[in-house]
């Protein structure tokens, strides 16, 4: 099993939900959070009224998925598909082995636990 993360713009959430449903039933869910940071862009300047501000940290989405090993490379390409637009801040894939897992409310364990 392993873990995808993947750390994206607010607005392409529910495209990369779409392209994940795609990929079948193994994606039985996901984890969502809300969270701020900067890559290569390094944040940006607004003016307003007159002043200039610098924003350090820009809002982005984090989504995790644990999918058996031989999804991943679809998983990693449909989210790839869904999040390219060739512009800074189109996002990041990691992907992480899982030792394991456990279903707290039945017992089962590994890739019966997904």
């Amino acid at each position: 099993m392993k873990r995808v993360e993947v750390i994206l713009r607010p607005s392409a959430l529910d495209d990369v939900r779409e392209a994940l449903a795609g990929v079948g039933a193994w994606i039985a869910g996901m984890t969502v959070s809300e969270v701020k940071g900067y890559g290569r862009q390094r944040g940006h300047a607004l003016l307003h009224r007159g002043g200039e501000y610098t924003i350090d940290f820009l809002p982005k989405v984090r989504l995790e998925v644990v999918v058996p090993d031989p999804l991943v490379p679809r998983v990693v390409h449909e989210m790839e598909r869904a999040l390219r637009t060739g512009k800074v801040g189109d996002g990041k894939i990691f992907v992480e082995p899982v030792e394991g897992a456990v279903r707290v409310r039945t017992g089962e364990r590994g890739e019966d636990a997904l």
